[in-house]
C-alpha cells in the first residue's frame, strides 16, 4: 500500500482516524503500520487533538503489541487520556503492567465501567494469587457491579484461577440471574479442583450448556483416564440428546448391559452409536495394512535422513477418497435438514477450540484412542485441511502417545506450517531421542519459519538424549549469533544437562559458574543428576547445598543424594538423610505406571496389591521373571538401595529381598497386566510418572524380544521404544 502526499493532504485526520479504528477492529497490523507511518510523514502525530495516537494505541493493543501500545500511551498528554485508553492497555499489558494501568486509572479519578474491571481481573486471574483478586472483588462490590453479571463471572474465575473454589461459590450464589458462562466457570473450577466426578454433579445440573462446558468435562474425562466415560461425552455432544436420542429416564438395558439411546427411528445402542460415528475411521485409520504402511515408511525416512516434506498423495491409504467425498458432513447435513421434525437430530459440532482441548489432554493423559477418534472426526467435519492450529495439536497429541511415526505423517500433509508446529514436531522427535534427525529437520525449518526461543529448546534436548555435543554447542552459539534469538535460562539448563549426561561434569560445573544469569533449581538440578550418573558424590555434595537453600522441601535432590552416599558406601549419612526428611514431614512422590487397555486406564505403584486382578498379575509376573533370567536377565540390585543394615549380614539377608522389590517395580507389573489382557503381538505403551530405573529399562529390552512385542515407555523425560531386545536411546538416557 502506498500513500501519496496529495492523498495525505486532501484527507483530514478524522479519515485517518477512522480507518486505524477499523484495523484495530479486525487486528490488522501490516495496514495499521502502513497507516503509522504515513501519519508520521505527514506530522499529523504532533497534534494530540487530532486523537490519532489514540488509535494508535488502541491498533497495537488489539493486536497483543503491548510494548508499541504503552510507548505511544506515554507521548499521549494526560489531558488526552480516558478511560478508553486505559482499558485497552490494561487488557493487552502483562498482568502486572495491567494493574499499575488500573491502580495509576483510579489515582486520576477516571470513571471505572465494567470493561475495565473485567479487565483488571482477568489481569489478577493470569498472576493466579488471591490477594489481588480479594482486593479487585472489594472494588466491584464498591462500584456497585455485583448486579453486573459478567463482571461476577471474572470475580469468580480470578477465584477459581487461584483454588478458591469456596468463594467463586459463594459469587456464583449471589447472581440473581446466573448466565451459561456463569454456571461453565463453576463447572471449570470443580472438575480441576473437585475432580471430574464432582464436575459431573455441576454438569448435569446446568440448566443449558454451551461448546465450552462440555470441552470442559471431556477434557476433564480424557485427562483422568476416564476413556469410556469420554466416549459417552462425544457421542452426546455430536449426536444430541433432543427428543429422545439421549439417554433417557427408565430407558432399558441391552442384553450386553449397555444403555440404549431411545430415537423415534431407532433404537441404537451405545455400541452400535459408536460404531455409526466411526464406521469411516475403522477403514481410515484402522486400516492395518494401509495405516501401517504410511508409518512404516514415515520412519524409513527418518531413519535414512531423508525428511521429505512434500504432500505427496497417499495412495496406500483411503483418506483423500472419504474426504473429498465428504460423506460425514453431507450424512449430518441431510438428517438435521430431513429428519429434524422426527427428533434425529445432532447436538454441538466439535469446532477447533473443542478439538485442540480434547487432543491436549490426550497428549497429558496418553491416550491415544479418543485423540484417534478426534483426528477421523476432524478429516470428516473440518477437510483435508484442518488447520494449523488443529494439526500441531494432532502431531503434538501422536508425538506425545509414543506414535511418532504418525506424528510426521500429519506434520508433512498440513498444508500450511508455523514455528509452532515446527516445535511440536522438532520437540516429538526429541523426545524419542531422534537427535540425528531433529538437526537435519532444522536446516528445512529455516527455509520455511524463523526459528524462536522453544525451537532451540527442542534442538538442545534432542542434542542431550543422543549424545550429539558438538551439535548442542553449535546450536547453542548460534542462537544469537546467527538466528538473534536471546538466550534464556532454560537453554542453559538444556546446555548443562547436555554435557552432564556426556560425562563432562567439570565441564558442566565450569560452565554454570560462568554463565551470565544466577543458576535456578533446574539448572542444578541438572548438574546434581548428571552427578549421580556418573558418580561424582564431592561434587553432588556442593551442588545439593546450594539446592537446599533455593527449595528445602524438594526430596527429589535429597533423595538423589542419600542414594549417592548409600553407592558409595556411606549409609549412615544416607540413613541420616532420609531421617531428617522423616522428621521434616517429607515424603518421597511415589512413582506411578499407567496402561491403557480397552479404553480403561490402569495404574500400578510399586509393589502394588490393590488391582482386581492382582493374583493374576503377580502370577504372570513370576512366569515373566523366570523367562527373562532364562533369557540373560539379571537384577540390578544398585537401583534399590539398602537402608538400616547395620553390618554385612543384614545386608546380605535383605539382599533377596531387594531382588523381590525390583521384581514389584510399577513398570513390570503394568508391563505383565499388559501382557496378559492384549492380543498376541501388539504394541504397549506405558506411562511413567518418574524416570525409568536401569533394572526396569534392562528387564523391558529383554521382554521386547522374549515375546516379541514393541513396548514403548514414556517416564517423566523421554520416550523408550524397545524393540527385539533394544531400546531407542540406545543405553544413552
Amino acid at each position: 500500500m502506498r500513500w501519496s502526499h496529495s492523498l495525505i493532504r486532501h484527507h483530514c485526520p478524522v479519515f485517518f482516524r477512522s480507518i486505524l479504528r477499523r484495523c484495530a477492529r479486525a487486528s490488522a497490523l501490516r495496514p495499521g503500520k502502513q497507516l503509522h507511518a504515513a501519519a508520521t510523514v505527514a506530522g499529523l502525530l504532533s497534534s494530540p487533538s487530532h486523537f490519532l495516537l489514540n488509535a494508535l494505541l488502541h491498533l497495537y493493543a488489539a493486536c497483543s503489541l503491548p510494548l508499541h501500545a504503552q510507548k505511544l500511551f506515554d507521548q499521549i498528554p494526560q489531558t488526552h487520556k480516558d478511560s478508553v485508553d486505559y482499558t485497552a492497555l490494561i487488557r493487552c499489558s502483562y498482568p502486572q503492567d495491567s494493574l499499575r494501568f488500573f491502580l495509576e486509572m483510579r489515582q486520576r479519578a477516571l470513571p471505572v465501567d465494567g470493561v475495565t474491571l473485567i479487565c483488571a481481573l482477568g489481569a489478577c486471574a493470569r498472576l493466579e494469587e488471591d490477594n489481588p483478586v480479594a482486593q479487585m472483588h472489594v472494588g466491584v462490590v464498591k462500584f456497585g457491579f455485583l448486579r453486573h453479571t459478567k463482571v461476577c463471572n471474572a470475580v469468580m474465575d480470578g477465584y477459581v484461577k487461584c483454588g478458591l473454589l469456596g468463594e467463586a461459590r459463594r459469587v456464583f450464589e449471589e447472581i440473581e440471574e446466573p448466565s451459561i458462562v456463569s454456571w461453565t466457570v463453576v463447572l471449570g473450577g470443580v472438575v480441576k479442583w473437585e475432580g471430574v466426578e464432582s464436575g459431573r454433579v455441576v454438569f448435569d445440573g446446568m440448566p443449558e450448556r454451551n461448546e465450552v462446558a462440555w470441552t470442559v468435562m471431556i477434557k476433564g474425562y480424557v485427562g483422568n483416564g476416564f476413556t469410556k466415560e469420554a466416549f459417552m461425552l462425544l457421542r452426546e455432544m455430536v449426536f444430541g440428546n433432543q427428543h429422545g436420542l439421549g439417554l433417557a429416564e427408565g430407558s432399558s438395558l441391552s442384553q450386553r448391559g449397555e444403555p440404549k439411546f431411545k430415537s423415534p427411528l431407532r433404537e441404537v445402542t451405545t455400541d452400535s452409536a459408536r460404531q455409526w460415528l466411526e464406521e469411516d475411521k475403522e477403514r481410515v485409520f484402522d486400516n492395518q495394512d494401509a495405516f501401517c504402511h504410511v508409518e512404516r515408511a514415515s520412519l524409513l525416512r527418518c531413519s535414512e535422513s531423508r525428511i521429505e516434506f512434500s504432500r505427496e498423495k497417499m495412495s496406500t491409504c483411503s483418506i483423500r477418497q472419504y474426504v473429498e467425498h465428504d460423506c460425514f458432513r453431507r450424512k449430518i447435513l441431510m438428517e438435521n435438514q430431513n429428519e429434524k421434525g422426527m427428533g434425529y437430530c445432532c447436538g454441538f459440532g466439535l469446532n477447533w477450540v473443542t478439538l485442540c482441548s480434547v487432543l491436549s489432554a490426550c497428549s497429558q493423559s496418553g491416550d491415544v484412542s479418543v485423540g484417534r477418534w478426534v483426528h477421523c472426526y476432524a478429516v470428516k467435519a473440518m477437510g483435508w485441511d484442518l488447520g494449523v492450529m488443529v494439526g500441531t495439536s494432532l502431531v503434538d497429541m501422536y508425538a506425545k502417545c509414543g506414535r511418532v511415526s504418525a506424528a510426521l505423517m500429519v506434520f508433512r500433509h498440513m498444508p500450511r506450517r508455523n514455528v509452532v508446529a515446527w516445535n511440536a514436531i522438532l520437540g516429538g522427535l526429541a523426545m524419542h531421542g531422534m537427535g540425528k534427525v531433529v538437526v537435519e529437520m532444522f536446516d528445512f525449518m529455516v527455509e520455511e519459519v524463523k526459528p524462536d526461543a522453544v525451537t532451540f529448546m527442542a534442538l538442545l534436548c534432542a542434542c542431550s538424549h543422543s549424545g550429539l555435543v558438538q551439535q548442542g554447542w553449535q546450536c547453542f552459539h548460534d542462537m544469537e549469533s546467527v538466528y538473534r534469538v536471546r538466550r534464556e535460562i532454560e537453554h542453559y539448563a538444556c546446555m548443562v544437562d547436555l554435557l552432564g549426561r556426556a560425562g563432562l561434569l567439570e565441564e558442566a560445573h565450569v560452565f554454570v559458574r560462568k554463565m551470565p544469569i544466577p543458576p535456578n533449581e533446574v539448572v542444578l538440578g541438572s548438574l546434581l543428576g548428571a552427578c549421580y550418573a556418573h558418580g561424582k558424590l564431592n561434587l553432588g555434595e556442593k551442588i545439593m547445598r546450594e539446592l537446599v537453600q533455593m527449595d528445602p522441601l524438594n526430596t527429589e535432590y535429597h533423595i538423589l543424594l542419600s542414594n549417592m552416599f548409600a553407592l558409595s558406601g556411606k549409609a549412615d549419612k544416607a540413613n541420616s538423610l532420609r531421617k531428617v526428611l522423616k522428621n521434616r514431614g517429607i515424603k518421597k512422590v511415589p512413582g506411578m505406571s499407567s496402561i491403557y487397555v480397552d479404553g480403561q486406564l490402569h495404574r500400578f505403584i510399586a509393589g502394588d496389591k490393590s488391582h482386581p486382578r492382582t493374583a493374576n498379575i503377580y502370577m504372570k509376573l513370576d512366569d515373566m521373571i523366570c523367562k527373562l533370567r532364562l533369557a540373560g536377565y539379571v537384577p540390578n540390585t544398585n537401583c534399590q538401595v539398602l537402608f538400616g543394615c547395620s553390618n554385612g549380614d543384614d545386608c546380605m539377608e535383605a539382599l533377596e529381598e531387594v531382588e523381590q522389590v525390583l521384581f514389584t517395580h510399577s513398570e513390570k507389573l503394568a508391563l505383565c497386566f499388559g501382557l496378559m489382557t492384549t492380543p498376541l503381538g501388539s504394541p504397549l505403551c506405558i506411562f511413567k510418572n518418574l524416570r525409568i530405573c536401569q533394572d526396569c529399562h534392562s528387564a523391558i529390552k529383554i521382554a521386547s524380544h522374549v515375546y516379541k512385542r514393541e513396548i514403548v515407555v514414556r517416564d517423566r523425560y523421554r520416550f523408550h521404544s524397545f524393540k527385539q531386545g533394544s531400546c531407542s536411546c540406545s543405553d544413552y538416557w
